[in-house]
């Protein structure tokens, strides 16, 4: 569980942590719509679904890339 002691530290740690299915194809090197499929395939988990995009946790597209 994550524990933060100001708004400072959240900001923080999303802007080090959490990114747009569009940086996610960049590290994955797909495209957006392979992307959708992973997630369709329960491969990768979105952390939040918005209008228009998904979030999700730098660690966990990392890990699909090794």
């Amino acid at each position: 569980m994550y524990n933060f002691n100001s708004k400072e530290e959240l900001i923080a740690f999303i802007a080090d942590n959490i990114i747009t299915s569009k940086e996610a194809a960049e590290i994955l090197g797909c495209s957006r719509q392979n992307i959708d499929d992973l997630v369709k395939r329960k491969k990768l988990i979105p952390v939040r679904v918005i209008p228009r995009d998904r979030l999700f946790f730098k660690e966990d597209v990392l890990a699909r890339k090794l």
